[in-house]
């Protein structure tokens, strides 16, 4: 194994000591008053209470999965045989990530609101090196799980024919992010459940109906909407991005296995690290960026973009340069096109992240007509944040199909046929890998949102002073706008790492022949399976557009992503429902509550929010885990292809859609709030929380649950691909 690998295991500690400085840093800082602190401790009790009910149903699933795993490998014997470890190594890293993440985020809020009794930029700093841990933390996670899987099965599997030994090490690799993935469904689809029936229940009840503003301590759903914040973008964001991480590097490598098996093993040994090699400094330019991010005493929302995007726009620009001398060291052939891919990646992500800061900013004309649209009640806010949800999609899909198409171009030396696929499609993962690669800090900027968020909430249920409330509030929205930025940004990179591992399950569907089903001399479109390449396996399954078993596939596909969005949307309908009669009956048993003389039962209201997405989230999770196994028993590696191109597609516009429009309705309101069409408690202020409130679980639910719903359906298909090949219907 070359040296040069010895950077991934390294990069991964500095990253974990880096988010370990950070932590202790930030829990340094006081966190003011009593009451302050009283308000913390109940978001905190809350979210641990939440993750410990949720790891309990996880921990079930993840133990009938892998009895599943443990029948199909070691009874059927159509399955890797390491599959049921990694699958649960996979499962308590993405786990990990999630639980550190939001363990400082829930004693960061109540630290960044102190902060900001003394100036903004102290609370900008706090809040960001804060949501810095989620970020380093996860992309240290990966690498090192990366690292010690990569050196376990070098040690373990054994020397093979010329270019095989990398493939099965690459694919038993790529498996353990079905745990990854499994893990962030549930992380993301009972967050967001959460979360939103909190928020739901508090803006109906507590901001129309009684008329109180947001975060009212008198509020009894305050608290867990506070917690949901934290569950759901803080530990889901960090699970789904975990995932689209780990998946983009070892797709990538899988790929780069198969492009050059027959170049030499240093060659390929070369291909497979470059992605890894990428991310590792990747990281630790993320570092650099981190302490870049400053503002000055009242900056506008257009300044602190501009200090948020410093630190972003630093680390991307030098992993540009540095991904270069990467490919260089490594002489990979071709490695100007190689390289050409990696910067259409990067550039592809901050493309769609602009696009995104655009439609949902109050800074720009798309948010502003939505709040001036409140002037002729709520029915035509929701009609043009939809209209502007639709039209937002255009850009990003248009990157994204511009970037592949330029990415395969690069790689392939700009040659479209046959021969030069195999490098095509490593070129579409190797672009993945660079829109991922500055992770640690594009994820800073996401899990700050949500920091922001709670210390808004906390300035205000504490009465704090008009002077910290308004540094608050523009901390919470640039919050609003970065995790929405996020959320494109990693909307934007699902779509890139699913095409890389549908290219990917090609190559498992050949190794799956070869070395676990012991069919390696089967006849491939008239060749062994052993050397038949990625076009041979298209030839035989008739992979193409007028095989109806690839039409079916894509049209179950399209059904999949509409199917798991409405259960989605309804299910946070239904729990808010629950929240809704809770708060009504506390104001009307509790008059004192109102009067500001008794505290509201907000425990109730925590195991409200906890019970109904426990309950609400099993049945979306298992319609993305069943799909992919069901098409691929009957109708087979064809069937699934089309299904994971369906779902692909779709899924994508969807999600970008819906957490769009989300976020646009979200910062409309704000900017009533902020003093334009008639401020705080008028009739336009109404308007806009009724869009706010339909958008909710548009932009915090069923949109981002997208992201996982694409790349766990294909995950899914490629860790039982065996079953696919060997007892498939058609």
């Amino acid at each position: 194994m070359p040296v040069v690998f010895i950077l991934v295991p390294i990069s991964s500690l500095i990253a974990l000591g880096f988010a370990y400085y950070f932590f202790k840093q930030m829990m340094g800082h006081d966190e003011g008053t009593d009451t302050m602190k009283k308000i913390a401790s109940h978001v905190r009790k809350g979210a641990a209470a939440y993750l410990r009910q949720q790891y309990k149903v996880v921990i079930i699933v993840f133990a009938v999965i892998t009895v599943i795993f443990v029948i199909l490998a070691y009874g059927l014997e159509v399955q890797n045989k390491w599959v049921p470890f990694a699958f649960l190594t996979g499962g308590a890293f993405s786990g990990l990530a999630g639980f550190f993440g939001m363990k400082a985020a829930t004693f960061a809020s109540a630290r960044v609101t102190n902060a900001c009794r003394t100036s903004l930029n102290a609370g900008l700093k706090l809040a960001f090196r804060s949501g810095a841990v989620m970020g380093l933390v996860v992309v240290g996670l990966v690498l090192l799980d990366i690292s010690a899987w990569f050196t376990v099965l070098n040690i373990f599997i054994p020397a093979a024919e010329e270019g095989l030994k990398l493939l099965t090490i690459t694919a038993t690799m790529l498996t353990f992010g079905m745990g990854a993935s499994t893990q962030a469904l549930f992380a993301r689809v009972g967050g967001g459940i959460y979360t939103k029936a909190a928020d739901v229940g508090a803006d109906l009840v507590g901001k129309i109906e009684a008329g109180i503003p947001e975060d009212d301590p008198r509020n009894p759903a305050t608290i867990a909407d506070n917690v949901g914040d934290n569950v759901g973008d803080v530990a889901g964001m960090g699970a789904d991005l975990f995932e689209s991480y780990a998946g983009s590097i070892l797709a990538t490598a899988l790929l780069g296995a198969a492009a050059f098996s027959g170049a030499g093993l240093v060659t390929q040994y070369s291909a497979v690290l470059a992605p890894m090699l990428i991310a590792a400094v990747g990281t630790l330019l993320s570092i650099v960026g981190i302490f870049m991010v400053r503002a000055k005493e009242g900056a506008s929302q257009k300044e602190l973009l501009k200090s948020m995007g410093l630190g972003v726009n630093t680390s991307a620009a030098l992993i540009l340069v540095l991904s270069w001398v990467v490919l260089y060291m490594l002489q990979l052939p071709n490695y100007w096109g190689i390289w050409g891919s990696i910067v259409v990646g990067l550039l592809a992500g901050i493309i769609i992240g602009q696009s995104t800061e655009y439609y949902t900013a109050s800074a720009y004309s798309p948010t502003r007509m939505i709040a001036a649209s409140s002037s002729t009640g709520p029915a035509t806010v929701i009609i043009s944040g939809i209209g502007i949800g639709l039209i937002s999609t255009a850009i990003p899909l248009g990157i994204i199909a511009l970037a592949i198409a330029l990415a395969y171009a690069f790689s392939s030396g700009f040659s479209f046929d046959v021969t030069s696929l195999n490098m095509g499609l490593y070129g579409i993962g190797i672009a993945s890998v660079g829109m991922l690669s500055t992770l640690g800090i594009t994820l800073a900027t996401d899990a700050y949102g949500p920091i922001a968020d709670n210390a808004g909430g906390n300035a205000e249920m504490s009465h704090l002073g008009e002077e910290v409330r308004k540094r608050t509030d523009a901390l919470d929205t640039l919050g609003n706008t970065t995790a929405a930025t996020g959320k494109g940004f990693a909307i934007g990179s699902a779509a890139l790492t699913a095409l890389a591992l549908l290219a990917a399950y090609i190559e498992e569907v050949k190794i799956m022949f070869v070395q676990f089903l012991d069919r390696p001399n089967e006849l491939i479109n008239g060749v062994p399976a052993y050397q038949a390449e990625f076009i041979d396996f298209i030839h035989h399954y008739d992979i193409h557009l007028m095989n109806p078993l690839v039409i079916v596939g894509v049209f179950v596909g399209v059904l999949s992503v509409f199917l798991f969005s409405g259960l989605t949307m309804n299910a946070v309908g239904r729990a808010a429902q629950q929240m809704v009669a809770e708060v009504r009956r506390q104001f009307k048993e509790m008059p004192g509550i109102m009067e500001g003389t008794t505290e509201p039962d907000y425990a109730r209201c925590v195991e409200i929010s906890t019970r109904g997405a426990q309950k609400e989230m099993m049945l979306p999770s298992f319609i993305a885990l069943l799909i992919p196994v069901i098409i691929g028993l009957i109708f087979g590696v064809a069937g699934v292809t089309g299904l994971l191109v369906g779902t692909i597609s779709s899924g994508f516009a969807m999600a970008i859609f819906m957490a769009n429009a989300g976020g646009a309705w979200d910062n409309a309101k704000k900017y009533i709030e902020e003093g334009h069409h008639g401020g705080k408690g008028s009739d336009n202020h109404k308007a806009a929380i009724v869009g706010d409130t339909v958008g909710d679980p548009f932009k915090d639910t069923s949109g981002p649950s997208l992201n996982i719903l694409i790349k766990l359906m294909v995950m899914a298909s490629v860790v039982t691909v065996g079953v696919a090949v060997s007892y498939s219907l058609f």
